[in-house]
């Protein structure tokens, strides 16, 4: 027998069975139509390029922020750190629990997940995880359980009717490959039927609401309709701390921004790799941990502005 779901995992299954009535079906040429759009924005731009230019939802976020700090994060190293590695092993741990057919502590998922990451030769994480003190281990195990605990405790168990998929790479590719659209969707429940949307992709969050959340889903969206044809008919950001979550339905109109969007920031990507110009400097609050916050007058600036007084 099934245990009762709480509150909260009852808000989150009504969530995914709401439907805004009968979803049209969608027009068969769409994803050609929105691949042939891209390409016709950016394939002048790929021109110089000599090796393809990765676009991710994390790079279009910096650059259109401030230029300056995404071309100092590109340039320096990448750094391993419990900060950094807790969301790959929450992810991860998320991934096994969809693929189980028991429901074990969420300690062991997370355990699982650390021995699946550090026994992968092909894993970036893996050497960080091996060299990880007793108690750095377990501060990394603490944290990460705090987070995939918030999610069995927050969320339905998902049905195998459902098609849940954690963890599913995402790609296009543009300008006979030269420039490549990628992601990672943490979940994604439901499929096409034909061509009528059925797809739910959902951002799992900690923290709290950033209008940037919307526009990484809306770029998974896009990545989903150039993939199969056929949008997913919700997006759903669900912060783990809060136990609430925030939906958009996917429209047209919210692939014509998906697609504004992208263009503007792959522009700026490619511009700055191929040093067609100087990076520019747009004070934001993500001066506050930029590396560059002590020696760029625009942090420097946006720094006075929050002072008080």
């Amino acid at each position: 027998m099934e245990a009762p779901l709480t509150p909260a995992q009852e808000e989150v299954l009504a969530l995914l069975r709401e439907t805004d009535g009968e979803r049209p079906d969608v027009d068969a040429a769409l994803r050609h139509e929105l691949k042939h759009h891209l390409e016709q924005e950016l394939r002048p731009l790929t021109r110089g390029i000599e090796k393809p230019v990765f676009v991710g939802k994390a790079a279009l976020q910096r650059v259109l922020q401030c230029e300056a700090h995404h071309v100092a994060e590109q340039q320096a190293p990448f750094e391993w750190s419990v900060a950094t590695a807790r969301g790959t092993v929450a992810h991860k741990a998320v991934q096994l629990s969809v693929g189980r057919t028991d429901r074990p502590p969420p300690l062991k998922l997370v355990d699982d997940a650390l021995e699946r990451l550090q026994d992968d030769p092909g894993s970036r994480i893996a050497d960080f995880l091996l060299g990880l003190t007793d108690a750095a281990r377990a501060e990394l195990r603490a944290e990460v359980n705090e987070l995939v605990a918030g999610f069995v405790e927050l969320w339905p168990p998902l049905q195998r009717a459902w098609k849940p998929q954690a963890e599913t790479r995402r790609r296009a590719e543009l300008a006979n490959g030269m420039l490549i659209l990628s992601g990672t969707v943490d979940l994604t429940l439901g499929a096409p039927q034909g061509l009528r949307a059925g797809r739910v992709v959902v951002d799992l969050k900690t923290g709290g609401r950033h209008a940037g959340h919307v526009d990484d889903l809306r770029f998974y969206a896009l990545l989903d309709t150039l993939r199969s044809g056929v949008p997913p008919f919700r997006l759903v950001s669900y912060y783990l701390d809060s136990g609430t979550f925030s939906v958009e339905d996917v429209t047209e109109q919210v692939l014509e921004a998906a697609i504004r969007r992208t263009v503007a920031g792959a522009a700026r990507i490619v511009e700055l790799q191929l040093g067609m110009r100087s990076p520019a400097v747009t004070p934001n609050p993500t001066c506050r941990w930029c590396r560059l916050k002590d020696e760029c007058d625009g942090a420097v600036a946006w720094g006075a502005e929050e002072q008080p007084g």
